[in-house]
């Protein structure tokens, strides 16, 4: 009798413990609510999140994006929930908190879930100027006690060599700013617009942002990849998600269909469909939602097809069916766009994709 218990016990954790693996494996969830990140020079997991949100499952990110790859693979909620990179009680002792080697993942912290950022290899770098803007996101408008930022010695190569306290040059530090008092204050959040000067640098580094937010000793830690000399890149806004640079499949021997065509936008907003790919009995489609020629604060985006239809997971965005219609509305942190802004979503359906009646309204 002991010993069948004893089978039947294991069998059940077993069957647990694999059940939990699909799920993380699978299932991509709501990015951590209302906290935030540095958007741009992009943190690693932000970075991973923004380039393969919509196509997070595609074989292609092992070559194109290798790093983000890795990341991918060893935790799916370190990029969905990419504003929840953070440690708790730190008391400003960030060296004693945080050993050599773990800077990017805040001390493997929320149980190790972000400890693929400290691996050592060739993330994907933003081009940058000696003179820079860095943009830091507060989705739930703590404010900061301070925000410091730093870059790396000219000696460090971050393809080389994991990230140590000593590799790191102050460059710059905000004093206490209340929310209200930061530079963009959004619909959804409020964000930082921080002026930061190197001299004479050239070639691949590494900024580090530590925020210490206001409301509770909540400390928030960034590894931002940069490559000094390049061409700056256009400020982004936690207003706006773009779209991956590219457009990979989900599934081998998947097929792509083109997108669906959207006359040019004169409204609040439009939105426009794309096949990504599909495969036998399912499909995945990305959804671009673009402002018209005034902002939004907030959309809603109605898919009518011909036939039923089943959404067996979706991000980025709420979304439901009824009947023949998949309904969907913006997530807390790209709802508002600017005039002419855009945003994506996705869905993954049962079926065979066919074309719908897109319907777009600002809310």
């Amino acid at each position: 009798m002991h010993n069948v218990v004893r089978k039947k016990f294991l069998i059940s954790a077993l069957i647990a413990a694999l059940t939990a693996a699909l799920v993380v494996l699978i299932a991509p969830g709501s990015p951590a609510e209302a906290h935030g990140n540095v958007l741009s020079p992009a943190s690693r997991n932000y970075g991973c999140f923004e380039r393969w949100g919509d196509n997070f499952q595609a074989p292609e990110m092992a070559t194109e994006d290798p790093m983000c790859y890795q990341a991918w693979q060893a935790d799916p909620q370190a990029m969905w929930n990419w504003n929840g990179l953070y440690r708790e009680g730190v008391a400003g002792d960030h060296q004693g908190a945080i050993p050599d080697g773990q800077l990017c993942s805040a001390g493997r912290t929320q149980n190790g879930r972000y400890a693929a950022m400290d691996t050592i290899g060739d993330w994907k770098a933003t081009n940058l100027a000696n003179s820079f803007t860095l943009n830091l996101f507060d989705g739930a408008r703590h404010g900061a006690d301070y925000i410091r930022v730093y870059v790396t010695k000219p000696s460090y190569n971050p393809i080389t060599t994991a990230l140590k306290w000593s590799d790191l040059d102050l460059v710059k530090e905000v004093p206490n700013t209340p929310a209200a008092q930061w530079t963009e204050q959004l619909s959804n959040g409020v964000q930082m617009d921080i002026p930061v000067s190197v001299s004479g640098r050239s070639g691949r580094a590494m900024v580090y942002t530590i925020w210490q937010a206001s409301h509770l000793d909540q400390s928030y830690y960034f590894c931002s990849d940069v490559n000094f000399g390049g061409t700056s890149s256009p400020t982004p806004s936690a207003s706006t998600t773009t779209s991956p640079s590219t457009s990979p499949s989900t599934s081998p021997s998947a097929s792509t269909s083109p997108s669906t065509s959207t006359p040019p936008v004169t409204g609040a907003c439009s939105a426009a469909v794309a096949v990504a790919s599909q495969w036998s009995g399912a499909y995945q489609a990305t959804v671009t939602v673009t402002a018209g020629n005034a902002a939004v604060k907030g959309w809603a985006v109605t898919l009518t097809y011909g036939a039923a239809q089943t959404v067996q997971q979706s991000w980025s965005a709420t979304v439901l069916t009824s009947g023949n219609q998949i309904q969907a509305t913006n997530a807390a942190y790209n709802g508002a766009l600017s005039a002419g802004g855009s945003t994506t979503f996705g869905f993954i359906a049962a079926g065979t994709p066919s074309t719908p009646t897109i319907a777009c309204s600002a809310v």
